[in-house]
C-alpha cells in the first residue's frame, strides 16, 4: 500500500533538513555487485562519498538502454531529472536572492535562466566528465549520445535528484554551488547578452580565426511561411546548423550549436 500523505510529508521533511530517507541506507557489498556503476567512480564524479548507489545508477541510465522494456519510464533517469530540476531551481534562486539583495525579480529571473538552461547544464556535465559514465544503448552511444547536450543536461539534473534523495538538501546545495556557481562570474554572466552570433564571433576572434560565415542550405514552404535551414562555417567547414521561420533565428540556432560543439571539444 502506498504511504499516507503524512508519511510522505515526514519523508520530505527528513530530506529537507539533511537526513537521508529511511530507504536510502548504504547497500551491502552483495547488493553493490548488481550495480552497473562503480562506487569509487561515482564518488569521484560527485566529489563526496555516496550512500545508495542505485540512485546514481538510475540517474545515469538513459531511456535508450531500456527500449522495449515495460515501465522503462520508471527505470530511466527521467523521474530523477524532474526532481533534480526542482532542487536545482530552488538552490539557484536562493543563492541569487542572497547574492543580489538590491536586484528586482526580473533581473534574478533572467540570471537564473542563464544558469539552468540546457546549454550551461551540459557544459557543467562535461566538466565533470558525466558522459563517460552514462548508461546508453549501443545505438545511442554510436550516435554520439555521450556528448549530446540534452542527454548530458538531463543526466546532470538527475544526479542532483539522486544526491538530494541520498543525502538531503545540504549535500545537493554544496554540489550545485561547487559545480555550477563557483566556476562562473555571476555578475558578468548577468550583464552578457545571449546573442550567439556575437558570442561565436568573439570566440573566433579571441583565437585569431577567420570570421564565421553563414549559408542557407535549404528553404521550404510557401512564401508567407518559409522555413530556413542555415549552416555556420568555421575554417570553411560546417560547425552548426539551425532551422527556423526566419534566417536570423536560424543563424542564431546554428551559432549556438557551434558553440556547444566548440565547448565540448575544449572540455574534452
Amino acid at each position: 500500500m502506498p504511504g499516507s500523505p503524512l508519511s510522505s510529508l515526514r519523508t520530505a521533511m527528513r530530506r529537507w533538513f539533511g537526513e537521508p530517507p529511511e530507504d536510502a541506507m548504504p547497500p551491502t557489498e552483495a547488493e553493490d555487485a548488481r550495480y552497473a556503476v562503480d562506487r569509487a567512480a561515482i564518488e569521484q564524479l560527485m566529489g563526496m562519498p555516496v550512500g545508495h548507489l542505485a540512485l546514481y545508477e538510475q540517474a545515469l541510465r538513459h531511456r535508450s538502454i531500456l527500449r522495449g522494456e515495460p515501465a522503462s519510464h520508471l527505470a530511466s533517469n527521467e523521474r530523477l531529472e524532474f526532481l533534480g530540476d526542482a532542487v536545482l531551481g530552488f538552490v539557484v534562486a536562493e543563492v541569487l536572492y542572497e547574492q543580489f539583495p538590491d536586484r528586482a525579480e526580473g533581473y534574478l529571473t533572467r540570471l537564473r535562466a542563464k544558469l539552468v538552461n540546457g546549454r550551461y547544464l551540459a557544459r557543467c556535465a562535461r566538466r565533470l566528465d558525466v558522459g563517460t559514465h552514462l548508461l546508453l544503448s549501443d545505438n545511442m552511444d554510436q550516435a554520439n549520445g555521450r556528448t549530446n547536450r540534452t542527454i548530458l543536461a538531463d543526466a546532470f539534473e538527475a544526479l542532483i535528484g539522486a544526491l538530494y534523495l541520498d543525502q538531503g538538501l545540504p549535500a545537493a546545495y554544496q554540489f550545485i554551488v561547487r559545480t555550477m556557481l563557483e566556476p562562473v562570474d555571476l555578475t558578468r554572466l548577468a550583464e552578457r547578452q545571449d546573442n550567439y552570433k556575437s558570442l561565436l564571433l568573439e570566440y573566433a576572434q579571441a583565437r585569431g580565426w577567420p570570421q564565421p560565415t553563414y549559408r542557407v542550405v535549404h528553404e521550404e514552404g510557401p512564401s508567407h511561411a518559409m522555413t530556413f535551414t542555415v549552416q555556420v562555417l568555421l575554417h570553411g567547414a560546417p560547425y552548426g546548423e539551425g532551422q527556423a521561420r526566419s534566417k536570423k533565428r536560424a543563424e542564431q540556432q546554428a551559432a549556438e550549436e557551434a558553440l556547444d560543439r566548440l565547448e565540448a571539444e575544449e572540455d574534452g
